[in-house]
């Protein structure tokens, strides 16, 4: 049995999506896939009363697994857990807690993808960070880099390396913009590979992984579907604030490509007829104030969900841009597109080589 603890600088760099990616992958090759997730430090309750992990549980019914949620979580950071270590009253080892965990999660597996901490700190107090859990389960790990730039590409890793030693496995380079991909690629990366980090992929930005879908955004506002609830995977890759007049607003709509939303005041019926007639993903109507109903009519006739908020249309653009690409890949156009992305740039030959897997 063979298992991989993919860890990260920073939140938000994609361990969730290359688990996903890569389980799926593994799975089709005929492998048998398992999961875990040492440390959670999200609650979420599924059920009044229970804790457990919202991406442990998105992963466990993507990757089809049969592992009991409970088992695949090892411990879920609770708001009163961790009143309780950080002032010492409690007296429980949960590096124990969570190696026994694992035991059981690894049985009758091939390979066990660990989806570790969030940065190379989080969980060291609890001693629950990376090193300690790859040390106790003597695994290596996987280091994501989100790409800020040039210098940040190699502090990173090197950060990684200082920190993992070597238990470090690779490194895989995420988000990295098109002017920035052949130096960060071809220059970047072999001084790296000198340093014998391992960099098994360099992955472009895609605009379109960043984006959101309309029932994400329904349900992180919890706005209010007033048409076509049924559209809640539609994708949307931009957002474009209707807060001036009708004439001023018509270009400005049409000069931003790919999918977008509107978000205006619902009382503004002539930017929200106006944005019906351009290619508008998503209406976003805001204030709580209800359109009038030639609006609905029409967004029905030209098959655009149409939201109703209670914040004010500040408040809601800033609400929304703070969950842009951190996003799950729940949507099968967003999954697909991310795998293919993979497939491209991804060394896997190299990574089941250092595994001791068959490629």
């Amino acid at each position: 049995m063979q298992a991989l603890y993919i860890t990260s600088i920073e939140h938000f760099s994609g361990k969730t999506a290359i688990c996903l990616a890569l389980g799926r992958r593994l799975k089709r090759e005929g492998y048998k896939v398992g999961y875990f997730k040492p440390l959670s430090t999200q609650p979420w309750e599924p059920m009044p009363g229970t804790a457990s992990d919202e991406d442990a549980a998105f992963i466990k019914r993507m990757l089809e697994l049969d592992d009991a949620l409970e088992d695949i979580v090892g411990v879920v950071l609770t708001p009163k857990l961790a009143r309780e270590m950080r002032c010492g009253c409690a007296e429980r080892d949960l590096l124990s807690e969570v190696t026994a965990t694992y035991e059981r999660v690894v049985e009758g597996k091939d390979i066990v993808l660990i989806e570790g901490s969030g940065s190379l700190r989080e969980g060291a107090s609890l001693r629950l960070g990376p090193t300690m859990v790859t040390e106790a389960l003597d695994i290596p790990a996987l280091a994501i880099v989100r790409y800020r730039n040039r210098v940040s590409q190699g502090d990173d890793c090197v950060a990684a390396r200082l920190v993992l030693g070597e238990r470090l496995l690779g490194a895989v380079i995420n988000t990295v913009p098109t002017r920035e991909y052949k130096l960060a690629d071809q220059v970047c990366n072999p001084c790296l590979e000198k340093q014998g980090i391992r960099v098994l992929a360099t992955l472009p930005f895609r605009d379109h992984l960043q984006a959101i879908s309309v029932g994400e955004i329904a349900d992180v506002l919890k706005g209010e579907f007033l048409v076509l609830p049924e559209k809640r995977d539609v994708l949307v890759e931009h957002l474009v604030v209707g807060a001036m007049s009708a004439e001023q607003a018509l270009p400005r709509i049409r000069r931003i490509s790919g999918s977008k939303a509107v978000i205006t005041g619902g009382d503004r019926a002539d930017i929200q007829l106006v944005a019906l007639e351009t290619a508008t993903q998503c209406l976003i109507l805001t204030g709580h104030l209800r359109p009038v109903p030639e609006v609905l009519r029409r967004a029905e006739d030209v098959g655009v969900p149409v939201l109703l908020v209670r914040e004010d249309t500040m408040q809601t653009v800033e609400v929304v841009e703070n969950v842009f690409g951190k996003t799950r890949l729940g949507q099968a156009a967003k999954l697909e597109q991310f795998e293919a992305l993979l497939e491209e740039h991804f060394d896997f030959a190299r990574l089941y080589r250092v595994l001791g897997l068959e490629g």
